[in-house]
């Protein structure tokens, strides 16, 4: 039979009452106390149940994270900064990976609700109906980091702009035919937001968009490899000088199937990319790319989070539910683009 606070409390000799103050740190507790209960503690090998204590609070210091792909280099670095704050304000994270399947979302989200999360952090840009109805109807503050064309605190880069900088840098440089290894287009931050930008940046230009220079994949590694196949296999494709991928992640598959083609980056063919993560730094040559600052996104995202969570301790002036902060991002060049 598990051992419970009353059980404690007859070894010690105390009440559960002075059980309890000594497990939630009470102040006045005296060393005497405190030392008591924490010998009955050790000898009966007593642990507290979290699901106890949070019923009684009504809080449960669970963060519910809902993340496209946890494969992603750059989603894997903002997880992991997101999980090292979260920590430092004695919260802890359900991470739930959709694999870019918007219809995971539903099942964790329930889940989350079952589970009495105190947010929810999105960090995808999908939505349908029977997600826009859950976010209407529950109580769980939920922060955004991507667009989500719906009615929501949302913190991200201005996908649009980041896009438009990218290939512009491209063109500024005298390329022309410029290939787009892009988004999946029901994603509207990194699918819908970063194509628009692209083609913004070549009507500016003059340039026409040239369809069958434009891939479409899901931002991982193996897909940027095999759609830069696909665009050499395709004759009218021969001669682009330059590839724009959405992510760093589809950039370096790109670049290692330019490589295995016999060709060189970016003597043959120049590269740039949206993320500016460290693989844009450990790849050779090192990879220029629109730069999303990392650090700067999570401390304000998980700000407006907890001052939801905790009003009273993180005071400030609540932005409006639809409200985007465009966090500023900045272009980094490095050895992968080259003038032609």
């Amino acid at each position: 039979m598990d051992t419970q606070i009353k059980d404690v409390a007859r070894a010690a000799g105390v009440s559960a009452t002075s059980v309890s103050r000594v497990l939630n740190n009470s102040p006045h507790v005296s060393e005497k106390l405190e030392k008591k209960v924490r010998q009955a503690i050790e000898q009966l090998n007593y642990t507290p149940s979290m699901i106890a204590k949070s019923l009684k609070r009504n809080k449960t210091n669970l963060i519910g994270v809902i993340i496209a792909d946890i494969t992603s280099s750059y989603q894997a670095s903002v997880l992991s900064g997101i999980e090292e704050e979260c920590a430092r304000r004695g919260y802890h994270l359900l991470v739930s990976n959709i694999k870019e399947n918007t219809k995971k979302v539903m099942d964790y989200l329930q889940v989350f609700q079952e589970m009495r999360v105190d947010g929810i952090l999105l960090m995808h840009g999908k939505m349908n109906e029977e997600i826009q109805s859950f976010i209407k109807r529950t109580n769980i503050p939920i922060i955004a980091q991507a667009d989500t064309g719906f009615e929501l605190p949302v913190v991200t880069i201005d996908n649009v702009r980041a896009a438009y900088d990218a290939t512009e840098y491209l063109i500024r440089k005298g390329h022309r035919r410029i290939a787009m290894l892009a988004g999946d287009m029901q994603d509207i931050s990194e699918g819908q937001h970063r194509y628009q930008g692209y083609a913004a940046a070549c009507e500016h230009y003059g340039i026409a968009i040239e369809h069958s220079l434009i891939r479409y994949g899901d931002y991982k590694l193996d897909t940027g490899y095999r759609l830069m196949e696909e665009l050499f296999q395709n004759r009218e494709n021969h001669s682009f000088t330059a590839v724009f991928a959405v992510s760093d992640d589809m950039a370096v598959g790109a670049m290692n199937r330019i490589h295995d083609r016999g060709l060189r980056v970016p003597d043959d063919i120049s590269v740039i990319s949206i993320d500016g993560g460290p693989m844009s730094n450990i790849v050779r040559p090192r990879l220029t790319a629109i730069r999303q600052p990392i650090d700067q996104m999570t401390q304000t995202v998980l700000d407006l989070l907890f001052e939801r969570i905790e009003p009273e301790k993180y005071r400030s002036e609540s932005p409006p539910s639809g409200w985007v902060n465009r966090i500023p991002h900045d272009l980094i060049e490095k050895e992968s683009c080259k003038d032609v």
